[in-house]
């Protein structure tokens, strides 16, 4: 009697990845072209991930678009990546919109320009129906000033008297947070080889599993995406528990 054919379907992606972008000014710098042609080049790995991330079944992808430290860059890398970001509404937030993607917004908005502001605005308007997919961009983000905006509110909801300091525990203390309504992520990458967060979602990934890929971020595609998640699936999480097939 013939054996049934063993079940191959692959492994169901994690519900949240979220992505350090890193190595698009060494990839520019390899092929002797300006740090800026490299965050250009960074645009259309996003393109790629984005629609790889929604054909795997990812509900959320966050990545690192702009950090509170990138301020120290030279004034024309600084303009030349917000000007990336006005290029890639303007391309793609139809597209985005037709296919369902939802865009959010995480980090500090007070001093962006004006035109970025409303760049913003509009593409979190204009999706916010949208739910195969929820893209969340975290700009003019750094961990440690998400932490302290976070700790400022529930101060002052406290000083108000909207909630008793001894309320405060993780789970009050994470509705303060950029990420309130949203799953901590499963899976983080950081492309490039780099090994540290730099900042990122440092409350969030307290149990992420965390990948680092030798990948420089222009030729991330669907393939270094799908090796990650599989890195992901051989991984066991306990959450701080023991391992119950060990005694």
């Amino acid at each position: 009697m013939a054996q049934p054919a063993p079940d191959t379907a692959p492994a169901p992606a994690p519900r949240h990845i979220a992505i350090i972008m890193d190595g698009n000014g060494r990839w520019a710098k390899l092929r002797s072209r300006p740090r800026t042609f490299g965050h250009a080049e960074g645009v259309e790995a996003l393109r790629r991930t984005v629609e790889a991330a929604g054909d795997l079944g990812v509900e959320y992808l966050t990545v690192f678009g702009f950090s509170t430290e990138n301020w120290r860059r030279p004034i024309e890398e600084v303009n030349a990546l917000f000007d990336l970001l006005r290029l890639y509404v303007a391309r793609d937030l139809d597209r985005l919109v037709r296919e369902g993607v939802r865009v959010r917004i995480i980090g500090e908005r007070n001093g962006l320009q004006a035109d970025i502001a409303s760049i913003i605005n509009d593409a979190e308007a204009r999706t916010r129906h949208n739910d195969k997919l929820n893209l969340i961009i975290a700009f003019n983000y750094g961990g440690q000033d998400e932490l302290a905006r976070a700790a400022r509110r529930a101060a002052e909801d406290a000083v108000a008297g909207k909630i008793a300091p001894a309320d405060i525990n993780p789970d009050t203390f994470a509705k303060y947070l950029d990420t309130a309504d949203m799953p901590p992520p499963d899976l983080l990458i950081r492309t490039s080889g780099e090994l540290r967060l730099s900042n990122f979602m440092l409350w969030q990934a307290a149990y992420t599993e965390l990948v680092f890929v030798d990948v420089l971020w222009p030729d991330f595609n669907k393939d270094a995406l799908q090796s990650a998640i599989a890195e992901y699936h051989r991984r066991e999480r306990r959450f701080g528990g023991s391992d119950p097939a060990k005694p």
